[in-house]
């Protein structure tokens, strides 16, 4: 049997710091807004206030049945999945809960109920009763979503820090075409914790205030949370998968390799195998996370590949947060709204930041708010992402009339 190398995206699920669902997010992405980014002082241990993207949507609790993998994180993830409850149905009903898969991305899990129950360990000489470490491993979140719905298929997270997300979509299109699934909920999905917040502040990656990526003031991340989960299937759908490029340059455990040598060459392998050329790519969803390596190193991969006639260019991040293990999943589904019919205007979501320009970095090309695709036929939008230990991801998404 000869199966499809194109997957399609039928339908996605969000809750980010935008809001929750397409509608909202879209409106908010495509607006500017930002009203998610806000300030808190119960993260960092030295109690001092740092700006997060916090996702507001109120989250119910899980099914008594699930309460084991009960954690905020798995709460954002059944919220995104849950706005796609219909296409997994349908998706079970066409071939059957064992031919359904799972893979998801993540680097935190229930690692922010680890925190509590250890601070109660320390005030009560005692673990909660109710704790239960299966909520903190990594491969909860494909468990839970997978025994919420009732899937029988694959189930399995990656963990590869902020490119998680992003190698979910690959990894789902390689069982699609191995013929190991024939639907998958692929995503990625990561929460606010004490962990992350305060180790990227150790690090002296936490900006001072909103990030603010390829300025020449930029001072680090603004940390998020959220989560996007899509259904991949083989039959057309209304966005295809087009590309994926993965490489892994190893230059460092938490530093890009400075030139962007990895990054350049996942974006080479997106376009071939997706079959096209740099000029083909009508708008690119960077990686931008607002720190002084980052944002120069992928300045100078985006120039290599496209030379002088770079598409427009966002991050993003400004708006939603660096969501770490969901954010190549959300980044996917930022370009999933943007191809589709509802975007009339065909509007590319704004890049915000202070204008102020940095020598060598990414400016005229970056898009303002309002600003729309102008070219006809095929579009092809590209989301890049990049992650502690050299993990490079890039997925190209289409639309072809």
């Amino acid at each position: 049997m000869t199966l499809a190398k194109t997957a399609y995206l039928h339908d996605v699920g969000l809750v980010c710091a935008l809001g929750c669902g397409k509608d909202e997010v879209f409106s908010a992405l495509m607006a500017g807004a930002q009203p998610g980014i806000v300030r808190s002082e119960a993260l960092r241990v030295d109690g001092a206030p740092v700006y997060v993207g916090a996702v507001r949507t109120p989250l119910p609790a899980l099914p008594a049945g699930l309460a084991r993998w009960d954690s905020r994180n798995a709460r954002l993830l059944i919220e995104a999945a849950r706005q796609i409850t219909v296409a997994i149905a349908q998706a079970k009903s066409d071939f059957g809960p064992e031919r359904v898969a799972v893979v998801l991305g993540s680097s935190t899990s229930g690692i922010a109920e680890g925190e509590m129950a250890v601070a109660a360990l320390r005030r009560d000489g005692k673990l909660p009763e109710n704790f239960d470490f299966a909520r903190q491993e990594m491969g909860s979140v494909a468990e839970t979503l997978a025994r919420h719905f009732e899937l029988a298929g694959l189930a399995y997270a990656i963990s590869t820090a902020c490119s998680a997300g992003a190698q979910a979509l690959a990894a789902g299109r390689r069982l699609l075409r191995a013929g190991l699934a024939d639907a998958v909920v692929v995503g990625g999905v990561d929460s606010l914790c004490q962990l992350t917040v305060n180790g990227f502040s150790a690090l002296g990656a936490v900006s001072a205030g909103i990030c603010n990526p390829f300025s020449r003031n930029r001072d680090g991340i603004t940390i998020g949370e959220g989560a996007a989960v899509f259904m991949m299937r083989r039959e057309p759908g209304p966005v295809a998968l087009k590309g994926a490029g993965i490489t892994s340059d190893a230059y460092s455990m938490n530093a890009p390799e400075p030139e962007g040598k990895g990054l350049e060459q996942a974006v080479r392998n997106a376009l071939a195998d997706a079959g096209l050329a740099p000029e083909n790519i009508a708008y690119v969803q960077l990686h931008g996370t607002g720190t002084q390596h980052n944002d120069a190193m992928e300045s100078k991969a985006m120039r290599r590949v496209f030379g002088s006639k770079l598409p427009p260019m966002s991050s993003s991040k400004p708006q939603l947060g660096h969501t770490l293990g969901a954010a190549g999943a959300l980044g996917a589904a930022l370009c999933w709204l943007t191809l589709l019919d509802a975007n009339i205007e065909r509007r590319v979501p704004p890049h915000l930041f202070d204008g102020v320009a940095d020598e060598g970095l990414l400016y005229d090309e970056l898009a303002r708010v309002g600003d729309c695709l102008t070219r006809d036929g095929p579009l092809y939008l590209m989301s890049n992402t990049s992650a502690f230990g050299g993990n490079n991801v890039s997925l190209i998404l289409g639309r072809e009339e």
